[in-house]
């Protein structure tokens, strides 16, 4: 580790030391102490949001982060906040940068791979399920792509599957191996036992993400009988070690406003949860459900539902889709991150099965500058209307385009889907959630030239 890391790394260990005995009156020095690193000043609109909700004690961000201070274990918030505020974001957010000039191709914040295709559940319409049972990515194929990723900046990794945790010591492996990396795994949380936990409080930089579905009806009715009750115990054991975790909500036509009750949100909350990363149901491989998939009223609702989440719960909520707003449209293909299979086809996100290439016969940066990927590249966004981000479940006529022109074929393992297939599961719900997404894109600007209205006149005044 150079002269430079190890200081900046001495600093921030102290400083949680420090923070971690009275969070609500010492987190407002730390963020000094982190700004203040940030020479280039890159995450000053950050810093200034903070800073006023640290100066009011009843914020919702001033309650969840005096929570995550508080109630997680010391040695795993050090890591945290090394890795993710220093190595992703100071030292590689700029190297990303520098990337995409340099090799004119999309640079990802986060990679997202499968280490198997094996899993001990079978859940009604799960993407996942059309892989099969029998690929899995090697540690070596795994240990080059974060080695090559870290060399253009990246160093959030994500695992999903399958089951990850079918793969229990190859990941850890991983975590161990790339200390200065964050990993984060999607699970159905029944492989978690006192020994995995006691793993992850010791590598640090592994968390977990655990899939529900609602309470137990919801979730039992598509993971089977009995789940529901394997995840809260696995939720207790990792609450009861203070190590952060958090929560993946697929919802659907059936349980949409179960996941977005305060009801719901608040038991993830009363668990332990710190995130919550909601998705919603796409029709995706030949066992598909499409009466799953959700109606405008109910995407709408779950758009709402965000907002007063984030103004009135302490966790960290976010939706892959309605967050269009935030991040400028699609993340995928490379933008913001991509998903690797356990065949090791370079898909341009978890949700789209097409490819042109394979990581066992290519770099990173190749796949990166693989048909497909330049395609998503060249017409990202998709649609001025962030809100109708994606180019299937909104755009679908953009996808038909981009595989056909691209010549990327189906990755399915079980039963290769024809793109114009897929698309026309898509095109009724992407023209009925157009009408309702260009209202609430409408108002989303009229807020948006009002808030930058009233910071002006505070400006001048």
């Amino acid at each position: 580790m150079k002269m430079k890391e190890s200081a900046e790394k001495l600093m921030l260990d102290k400083a949680v030391d420090y923070v971690v005995k009275d969070p609500r009156a010492r987190l407002p020095k730390l963020l000094n102490k982190v700004e203040m690193l940030d020479r280039k000043h890159l995450y000053q609109r950050t810093y200034d949001n903070l800073h006023r909700s640290f100066a009011d004690p009843e914020d919702n961000w001033n309650r969840f982060l005096c929570d995550l201070a508080s109630q997680s274990d010391p040695g795993i918030l050090k890591k945290l906040l090394f890795n993710i505020v220093i190595n992703s974001g100071m030292a590689g957010y700029p190297i990303q940068i520098a990337a995409k000039e340099k090799h004119r191709c999309n640079i990802p914040w986060a990679i997202l791979m499968d280490p198997t295709s094996a899993c001990n559940l079978r859940c009604t319409g799960c993407w996942a399920a059309e892989y099969g049972q029998q690929n899995n990515l090697s540690y070596e194929v795994m240990d080059r792509v974060i080695r090559e990723g870290k060399e253009l900046g990246v160093y959030i990794y994500i695992f999903s599957g399958g089951e990850p945790l079918v793969k229990k010591d190859l990941v850890l492996q991983l975590c161990e191996n790339h200390p200065d990396c964050i990993f984060l795994a999607f699970t159905n949380g029944t492989l978690v036992d006192e020994k995995f936990a006691d793993d992850l409080l010791r590598v640090g930089n592994f968390m977990l993400a655990f899939s529900i579905e609602g309470f137990e009806a919801e979730t039992d009715m598509r993971r089977g009988k009995g789940t529901y009750q394997k995840v809260v115990a696995a939720m207790s054991l990792l609450k009861e070690k203070r190590i952060p975790f958090g929560f993946s909500t697929c919802y659907h036509a059936q349980n949409t406003q179960v996941v977005g009750s305060d009801e719901y949100i608040d038991l993830m909350v009363e668990l332990g949860c710190r995130f919550g990363w909601y998705f919603t149901y796409m029709p995706v491989g030949s066992d598909a459900v499409p009466e799953l998939m959700v109606s405008p009223e109910q995407r709408a609702y779950m758009y709402d539902r965000m907002q007063y989440f984030r103004k009135n719960k302490p966790i960290f909520a976010l939706d892959f889709w309605n967050d269009g707003s935030y991040v400028g449209g699609c993340i995928a293909g490379g933008r913001s991150y991509l998903h690797i299979n356990a065949a090791g086809d370079v898909e341009p996100c978890a949700f789209i099965h097409y490819s042109n290439v394979n990581i066992n016969d290519c770099s990173l940066l190749d796949a990166l500058k693989s048909p497909l990927f330049m395609a998503y590249r060249e017409h990202q966004p998709f649609n001025d209307n962030h809100l109708r981000p994606c180019p299937l479940l909104d755009n679908p006529d953009m996808l038909v385009e981009m595989v056909r022109r691209s010549g990327a074929k189906s990755t399915d393992m079980v039963s290769p889907e024809d793109v114009e297939d897929l698309a026309n599961k898509c095109r009724n719900a992407a023209k009925c959630w157009g009408t309702t997404a260009d209202i609430l894109w409408e108002d989303y600007l009229l807020q948006q030239e009002k808030r930058y209205s009233e910071r002006f006149r505070t400006v001048i005044k």
